[in-house]
């Protein structure tokens, strides 16, 4: 069964908690997406709260991905470019799958949503994201159509002595 995917849904209890759930579930099975295992959904909520501060001063948008029971089960966040040079291009943040969808092409439905969301946005040419090096979803993302430009050595550390590259890849969505 495919996921049914929403741009900016309301942000009930609801959602909100799927979101957290979500977002911990994610780490807790080595998920690269901020936080190291474990990780609750009340360490996360912090950072979940200045997505939101930025959604609700329309410089970010949520796509979420809701399962045939209609509980959250992907999201990813777009943000707009606030650097006046650059508003062409927006960044991708925070793109997860729920572990028990891992597998089903969720991940690749997710991203063409993405895309889709990113050219109904006005002047958008392109999807940004960055991701850690050594988890290999650089190359699901490649296979997705992003193209890798730029890498930067030991910049995530993940744990001491355990440093990874920060992957820069782009979407041109023209």
């Amino acid at each position: 069964m495919a996921l049914t995917f929403r741009l900016d849904p309301e942000i009930d209890p609801a959602l909100r908690d799927g979101v957290l759930a979500l977002w911990a579930d994610v780490t807790d099975a080595g998920g690269a997406v901020g936080f190291v295992p474990p990780a609750s959904p009340d360490e996360i909520r912090p950072e979940f709260v200045r997505h939101l501060a930025a959604m609700a001063e329309g410089r970010a948008r949520l796509l979420v991905g809701f399962d045939e029971d209609g509980a959250v089960a992907a999201t990813a966040f777009l943000a707009h470019n606030t650097h006046r040079l650059m508003t062409h291009w927006i960044w991708l943040y925070t793109v997860m799958v729920h572990p028990r969808h891992q597998g089903k092409g969720y991940g690749r439905d997710l991203m063409a949503a993405v895309a889709d969301a990113a050219r109904g946005l006005d002047g958008i040419e392109a999807v940004r994201l960055t991701c850690r090096g050594g988890t290999g979803v650089d190359r699901f993302y490649a296979s997705c159509g992003y193209k890798e430009v730029g890498r930067v050595p030991d910049a995530i550390r993940v744990a001491p002595g355990d440093d990874r590259e920060d992957i820069m890849m782009l979407l041109p969505l023209g």
